[in-house]
């Protein structure tokens, strides 16, 4: 994410830059107005195409229009015979013209090449070539006439091309064969092939001398340019190159044509090399697939399905998802009666294709169409799991939990009730846990035998979701559902789900239980039981829970940030799309809490804003949305609009009740907390309630924590009576929760307590101990890179200085809290500053 994508869009040239390219292909742009008027003409005829203009110089030479003038040391023409000589054609058909004056032979290669793709293997060619008849090519070959192919070929470049000298190569490498005793007549033909078909060569060239002619054919289609050979790989020159090839089969004969090729290929090729080549195979066989038996659309389905597995299994979903739908099709109606296994797979895969690809529509109907099946709900498994992840990524969180909890039930597994959990529970199960463990260290934990029961298995999976979606809308349910899942862990054995599990101990551990020692260990069981095989799966949450929920308690903020990358990427190879974002947005709240430049941070969050959206991440989309409405306010730009998509956001989270508004309400808070708006921070914290509680063992509570704290401190020394001692209560409370976790060894609140011990003791007038605390809270925060709490370390030990009368230390940390803040990219926060020492310059 430390870096930008642009994507350039390379359109057609204007006449003024056809101009200096033609003369610079003919080394005459030392002066562009001697080839004015013939680079006009072919920027007329090829409407400005680079690769065009290119190939009709070429074609010009060709047709001797261009010729080298070796007395004059110069290229000239005659510009009246180019334009009277390639008028009266459209340059849009040179393409199709030449292939139609190549011999009959490249022609049918051409046409078979275009079948297999824009890059394609040269042996795939070949194998086709020595097995199809010469009934089916000729039968299959459209004969174009110069008019027709201008109708055809539109979009393609013109050209008379010589291909005298490849005829005569052609030529030679068949003499050579005849010297060399090669040429016999062939009567027999494979026994998978028609009866009646025939050798698409005469002659009975031995294996290594066809290959051979084959691959001569190959390299002319090189040498004419419409090809690159490179050793096996080969691949058309461009796009119009293989429509134009592609052009060469009769149009009622394309679909047809396709299909016998992949047949050829199917029943020819090696296992490898099938397994190589599946994509091409699978895709050429669909075209042909309306006119098949029964027994050969099984076939045909079975064959989809598996590419479609090997398409997901290198992320490429968009292509999985057209050939599981292929694979549907080819069974139609009869799928579920007939090949009811193949059917089943087809329908839960191409439901995670199109889950993943943010296709809803299609995903919703195929998991309806399963789950109206009256089959054993084990097999129904896959799309309930995608359904339940579905809802949750789309904001329904509660229907994501109900139909979770509802699974559990159908498996005949104990599923806790949906509503808040009392502390009594809490605490009763944990204690059932706590005796499982034992003394178990985390390497007993990942030396725990596996699970082996499908049922427990799948009530696992859904564990796994339930414990994201509780923690979003009912917290006091999510140790249940941890505590639930470890014990079936230490009782059944461990699986991919075990090592979230875990963690989510840990989380507990860190974060409510208050034990960051024992949390770290069990997060360090979760990272062991990762290296087992089978486990990657479950590396993307992992990763997540144990970097945002675990190791920030014991662990330097900044040490999280680049795991958190790994986990996005993970995420995104293993299709583990939700968890992935969760990652990236972890990050980016880290990039923020650490200090990061705020330029930076900015373009970050518009590039993942761009990927939620893509990924149809709705939840963690306006988690970006948070950060990045605050960023821009910090840097000056869009501040109202930015307060009205936070309030926007916070008014629509408080109707469905779940952790945006935790989210909302934090990153008002530092915005208050920057530009000392003390009061508006007060009222925010005391109408928020409970913040904590939605994030809770998250940085973002220990952060909150910190600022609540110091708005209370300030609003107490501007408060009396009362309202101060109340104030100063809160703070107290709060203030001590930091003491706790900084005696457990959270390194990442020392900068903290050093602001708050220095605004305490102002709040208790204790002036030498003030100022001790500013100095250290400013060396604090920079040794521990925080250059945002640096900023504010000096403004406010600024603030001090001036209210004791001393101008000159309190002018000095305020141009150092400019300065910081500058560094930091809060331009709104330079211009307050600015602003507030004009005024107390007129004073």
């Amino acid at each position: 994410m430390n870096m930008s994508i642009t994507k350039i869009k390379i359109g057609n040239l204007g006449v003024g830059y056809a101009i200096p390219l033609v003369a610079e292909a003919l080394g005459m742009d030392d002066d562009d107005s001697k080839v004015k008027m013939l680079a006009e003409t072919i920027h007329r005829k090829t409407e400005g195409n680079p690769f065009f203009i290119l190939m009709f110089l070429r074609s010009l030479y060709d047709e001797k229009l261009l010729q080298y003038n070796f007395g004059a040391m110069k290229w000239t023409w005659d510009d009246d015979a180019v334009n009277s000589k390639i008028v009266t054609q459209n340059v849009a058909s040179v393409l199709v013209n030449k292939m139609n004056r190549l011999q009959e032979d490249t022609q049918r290669m051409l046409m078979v090449a275009s079948c297999l793709g824009s890059n394609f293997r040269k042996s795939a060619v070949v194998t086709v070539m020595k097995n199809i008849s010469q009934v089916e090519m000729r039968s299959s070959m459209r004969i174009v006439s110069g008019t027709d192919a201008t109708m055809v070929s539109s979009s393609l470049l013109s050209s008379d091309l010589s291909n005298s000298s490849t005829e005569r190569a052609y030529a030679s490498s068949i003499e050579e064969f005849e010297m060399k005793g090669s040429m016999r007549s062939l009567s027999c033909t494979a026994a998978t092939m028609e009866s009646s078909s025939t050798s698409l060569l005469s002659s009975d060239m031995s294996n290594a001398c066809t290959e051979r002619a084959y691959a001569s054919l190959i390299e002319e289609f090189e040498e004419e340019g419409l090809c690159e050979v490179d050793d096996e790989e080969c691949h058309f020159m461009h796009d119009q190159i293989q429509s134009a090839a592609f052009e060469l089969i009769c149009p009622d004969q394309r679909d047809s044509f396709r299909g016998r090729i992949g047949n050829i290929l199917l029943l020819t090729l090696s296992p490898k090399e099938l397994e190589a080549s599946l994509f091409e195979v699978v895709g050429l066989l669909n075209c042909a697939a309306s006119n098949i038996t029964d027994e050969e659309r099984d076939e045909l389905a079975e064959m989809n399905l598996k590419a479609g597995v090997k398409a997901s299994e290198n992320a490429a979903f968009d292509t999985a998802k057209v050939y599981f739908k292929a694979g549907r099709e080819a069974l139609g109606s009869r799928g579920w009666e007939g090949d009811y296994s193949t059917m089943l797979d087809l329908c839960s895969d191409g439901a995670n294709a199109c889950f993943l690809t943010g296709d809803f529509v299609s995903m919703n109907d195929l998991i309806d169409e399963v789950l109206s099946k009256d089959i054993d709900t084990k097999e129904k498994y896959r799309v309930s799991e995608i359904k339940v992840k579905s809802l949750l990524t789309v904001g329904k969180v509660n229907e994501s939990i109900n139909a979770a909890l509802d699974f559990r039930r159908q498996l005949g597994l104990p599923a806790p009730q949906k509503k808040p959990a009392s502390k009594f529970t809490i605490i009763r199960e944990y204690i059932g846990v706590k005796k499982l463990l034992k003394d178990k260290t985390a390497e007993d934990i990942a030396n725990l035998p596996e699970l082996d029961d499908e049922r427990y298995e799948m009530g696992q999976r859904m564990n796994e979701h339930l414990a994201t979606s509780v923690y979003l809308v009912e917290p006091t349910m999510l140790p249940l559902v941890i505590f639930q899942s470890v014990t079936t862990s230490l009782k059944h054995g461990v699986s991919p789900t075990s090592s979230p599990a875990f963690a989510r101990l840990g989380l507990l551990l860190c974060g409510p239980f208050g034990k960051p020692h024992e949390g770290r260990e069990m997060a360090k069981a979760a990272e062991l039981i990762l290296e087992r095989p089978g486990m990657r799966s479950s590396t993307s949450n992992t990763i997540f829970v144990t970097q945002s929920f675990c190791y920030h308690w014991t662990s330097p903020l900044h040490d999280s940030i680049e795991p958190l990358l790994k986990g996005y990427q993970v995420g995104l190879e293993i299709g583990d799309t939700v968890k992935a974002c969760y990652c990236l947005v972890g990050r980016m709240y880290y990039l923020f809490f650490t200090g990061r430049t705020l330029d930076s941070i900015q373009q970050e969050l518009e590039a993942a804003a761009n990927v939620m959206t893509q990924l149809k991440q709705d939840e963690n989309k306006l988690k970006i949305t948070i950060l990045l409405s605050t960023v821009k306010k910090l840097r000056g730009l869009d501040a109202e609009a930015c307060d009205e998509m936070l309030d926007s956001i916070l008014a629509s989270a408080a109707e469905t009740r779940n952790n945006l508004s935790a989210y909302v309400c934090m990153m008002k808070l530092e915005v208050f907390v920057f530009f000392q708006q003390w009061q508006e921070a007060v009222d925010l914290v005391q109408k928020a309630g409970n913040v904590r509680l939605f994030l809770s063992s998250t940085f973002v509570v220990v952060r909150y924590t910190f600022l609540e704290t110091l708005a209370y401190l300030k609003a107490a020394q501007s408060s009396t009576g009362w309202k101060k001692r109340q104030m100063k209560k809160c703070a107290h409370k709060a203030m001590q929760l930091i003491r706790g976790w900084a005696k457990n060894g959270n390194v990442n609140v020392v900068h903290y307590l050093r602001i708050l011990g220095a605004e305490l003791a102002v709040l208790n007038g204790k002036k030498g101990k003030a100022k001790e605390s500013f100095n250290a809270a400013i060396s604090a925060s920079s040794r521990n890179g925080f250059l945002q709490d640096r900023a504010l370390a000096h403004e406010l030990t600024s603030a001090y200085f001036k209210a004791q009368g001393d101008d000159y230390w309190g002018n000095y940390h305020v141009e150092c809290s400019k300065r910081c803040y500058q560094e930091w990219g809060c331009i709104g926060k330079v211009e307050q500053l600015d602003a507030n020492m004009k005024i107390d310059d007129k004073e």
